[in-house]
């Protein structure tokens, strides 16, 4: 995983992820938050799926360091700001994160095989990491405001 911090990890945890990706997810879907919850969760159970969204995370991350602020203050920032924003994440444009909603499905063997093929192309690789970055820079953005 290109991580940010080892501490990534401990800050947003798997259980944190699934809640934050709840509301994209739910909208995206038109499931409700427990339905959608419960699918994340069973999603990140993949380790490929997380260390993505570790690094997607991590991007995000990287371009809020500044001269006053060092990676350290940043993700106790970050880790007071996950229980606090808890249930209070916005959603991400659907259009914008459209391939990792379909990996997501993919994994859960919600999307259709024909699928996979798609997803494992050059061009829905790339599709992948710009959804993955968009995602990441979404709740980046919603975490520290």
């Amino acid at each position: 995983m290109d991580s940010f911090s080892t501490r990534l990890p401990h800050v947003v945890t798997r259980s944190d992820l699934a809640t934050l990706l709840t509301p994209t997810y739910g909208e995206a879907q038109s499931v409700d938050d427990e339905e959608a919850y419960d699918r994340l969760t069973q999603a990140l159970a993949s380790s490929d799926l997380q260390d993505e969204l570790y690094a997607s995370l991590s991007e995000a991350l990287a371009a809020h360091l500044g001269p006053r602020t060092d990676e350290g203050a940043l993700l106790d920032k970050l880790s007071k700001r996950v229980s606090a924003r808890k249930g209070r994440m916005k959603p991400a444009d659907s259009s914008k994160v459209a391939a990792l909603l379909v990996r997501v499905n993919l994994l859960l063997g919600l999307a259709p095989d024909s699928m996979r093929p798609v997803m494992e192309s050059e061009r829905g690789r790339a599709s992948l990491k710009e959804a993955l970055r968009a995602m990441g820079t979404h709740l980046v953005r919603e975490l520290l405001k």
